[in-house]
C-alpha cells in the first residue's frame, strides 16, 4: 500500500510540474499567417487594430478590451441578399489580443468563411476552409501601422 501511494504521489507531482509550467505552451510564433507578436504595449495595438479593421471596411460588431478580442460584422463575399432570401458565402472576423508582456502584444486573427442560405427565417450554414491571405493581410496591416 505504501509503494502505491508513493507512485501516485511522484504522479501528481509530475502532473502539477506540467501544470505549473503551462504545458503544453505554445510559443507564438513570428511568421504566423494568424498569429504575430509586436513589439508595443497593449493599449497601441487595440488601437491600431481597431483602426485598421475599420479602414479596412470592416464593422465593428462586438468588442471586449478586458477580454482582448473584437470581432467584425459579417460580410457578404458573393451571393444575394433580399431580405428574406439569401444565398452566398460570407466571412466575419475576430482579433484576439494577448500582452505577453509590458512591451508585447500577440494578436491571432480567427476568420470564418461560410455559405449561407436563408429562406424565410431558417438558415443554412456550411463552414468553409479559408487560405489565411486575409489574415495574414490584416496582420501585416497591423505591422505597418505600428
Amino acid at each position: 500500500m505504501f509503494m502505491g501511494t508513493k507512485r501516485f504521489l511522484g504522479m501528481a507531482l509530475i502532473a502539477a510540474l506540467f501544470v505549473a509550467a503551462g504545458w503544453p505552451a505554445r510559443a507564438p510564433a513570428q511568421a504566423d499567417n494568424v498569429n504575430r507578436v509586436f513589439s508595443a504595449p497593449f493599449d497601441r495595438v487595440w488601437t491600431v487594430a481597431r483602426s485598421t479593421l475599420i479602414g479596412r471596411g470592416w464593422d465593428i460588431d462586438k468588442e471586449d478590451r478586458e477580454g482582448g478580442w473584437i470581432r467584425t460584422t459579417a460580410r457578404r463575399l458573393e451571393g444575394e441578399d433580399y431580405g428574406v432570401y439569401a444565398k452566398g458565402t460570407r466571412q466575419r472576423v475576430r482579433l484576439v489580443l494577448k500582452a505577453i508582456d509590458p512591451n508585447r502584444t500577440q494578436v491571432t486573427v480567427e476568420r470564418r468563411v461560410w455559405k449561407q442560405e436563408r429562406i424565410l427565417w431558417m438558415d443554412k450554414e456550411e463552414d468553409l476552409p479559408t487560405d489565411q491571405k486575409t489574415e495574414k493581410q490584416l496582420l501585416d496591416a497591423i505591422a505597418a501601422a505600428l
